[in-house]
């Protein structure tokens, strides 16, 4: 697998977003440059999850303990917002929730990025090497409760009428949307949106817009985690695709969550995380 390199974004691509949206593509587009390399071989020497019998030859890694995710935003009337699934209920592993377009590497892919985009086509029909998307972003890793280091990769479309082309691959995916990117920071500017019940199968929370509750999570040496949930127009928006949105939106609006994002004692970096997972040590720091 290559290094990724993120194209420049031109002065006629930005015409298609709002002065405030241009600003957030920019904090985005700034974040890729001062990031780490986030090659196969750093994150294996560096942030992998190391363990002795998973360790292969070429990256230090299986493959499958990789995998990259498609943050695609678009604006409407003035707001950036963010393409959704709703997994299918027949797949094996969180079926009916809420994911953005991405899977695990597969070994033909060239980088995160293709990773990405390949998983976007096959799982929505979403182009490749369209001349109306332009990847802006390769985020921070993050660690998913399986071990699973997943990489975001951002995106702007340009043509918000393509969404109308897509169209979910029954066995993958059983719904399509979209929701407000600031609104992970803000639930309360989800509150003009199509909403699905308080109370049906799709919100069994009876408050309005936002659910929070924190857990230890044995997966992962007992990590202490706030689970975030937000009401949409279809599954709610939860896990580690709400830590991601939220890592994005902070990027993109330059502003903090209006809740406490984190659970006391919570472990809030990649770095922290993986070193934690590495050296074999508890992931939960004790407070006083």
């Amino acid at each position: 697998m290559t290094d990724f390199v993120i194209p420049t974004i031109t002065r006629e691509v930005l015409k298609h977003f709002s002065s405030t949206s241009q600003e957030c593509i920019k904090r985005l587009l700034a974040t890729t440059r001062a990031s780490p390399d986030l090659s196969v071989s750093r994150l294996s020497v560096e942030y992998g999850l190391r363990q002795a019998d998973e360790v292969s030859s070429s990256s230090g890694h299986p493959p499958s303990k990789h995998g990259a995710v498609l943050i695609l935003l678009y604006e409407q009337e003035g707001e950036l917002r963010v393409l959704l699934t709703t997994r299918s209920k027949t797949l094996r592993t969180h079926p009916g929730q809420t994911a953005l377009p991405g899977g695990r590497v597969d070994d033909t892919d060239a980088s995160f990025i293709d990773t990405a985009y390949r998983e976007a086509y096959e799982e929505v029909g979403l182009p490749l090497n369209s001349p109306d998307i332009h990847t802006v972003a390769v985020l921070e890793p993050s660690i998913s409760l399986y071990k699973i280091v997943v990489i975001p990769v951002v995106a702007i479309l340009t043509r918000p009428s393509l969404l109308f082309e897509l169209k979910a691959e029954a066995s993958e995916v059983a719904c399509i949307f979209t929701h407000p990117l600031r609104a992970v920071l803000d639930p309360s500017i989800a509150k003009t949106e199509n909403l699905v019940d308080i109370g049906s199968e799709d919100w069994p929370y009876e408050v309005q817009l936002y659910s929070t509750s924190d857990s230890v999570v044995p997966i992962l040496d007992n990590m202490m985690y706030r689970m975030h949930r937000f009401r949409s127009s279809a599954s709610p928006i939860k896990g580690l695709t709400a830590d991601l949105l939220i890592k994005t939106a902070k990027i993109a609006f330059n502003s903090n969550p209006a809740y406490e994002q984190y659970a006391p004692g919570q472990l809030k970096t990649f770095e922290e995380i993986s070193a934690s997972l590495l050296n074999g040590l508890p992931l939960v720091k004790l407070t006083t």
